[in-house]
């Protein structure tokens, strides 16, 4: 078992959820990171369920793509954390999450935002 991809889900108003490492704890190892932020008030899901507060926070090594972090704050994001521990268990890389295809509009594909906005291809901001 792997205890580093075990997700933190907090039920509160609004919902946290977080897998793997912080922005901090890479910085302290002396990680150089890409990091990707996508706010709910960018997402048409978000808009339409009337609930645009929160974002999504993706972390990734710079050299090699490993996808080292994901925290979310905001609606449902309990339930969207699951897909980053998938991602992160399969090792999948920042380019194969931009690469997928996400549902639009839904609250999950403000995880591949965020990875685009980690590698400066996010056209949403």
């Amino acid at each position: 078992m792997d205890y580093s991809n075990i997700p933190g889900c907090t039920y509160t108003t609004p919902e946290i959820a977080s897998v793997g490492m912080t922005e901090r704890a890479c910085t302290e190892q002396g990680r150089e990171v890409l990091i990707g932020k996508f706010p709910f008030t960018a997402s048409g899901k978000a808009t339409a369920s009337g609930s645009r507060d929160g974002l999504v926070k993706v972390i990734f090594d710079k050299q090699t793509g490993e996808w080292l972090g994901c925290h979310l704050i905001g609606d449902n994001v309990t339930e969207m954390i699951a897909g980053a521990v998938m991602a992160r268990q399969n090792k999948m890389k920042g380019e194969d999450i931009i690469h997928a295809v996400f549902p639009h509009p839904t609250l999950s594909e403000a995880i591949m935002e965020a990875a685009a906005d980690a590698y400066k291809e996010c056209v949403h901001l």
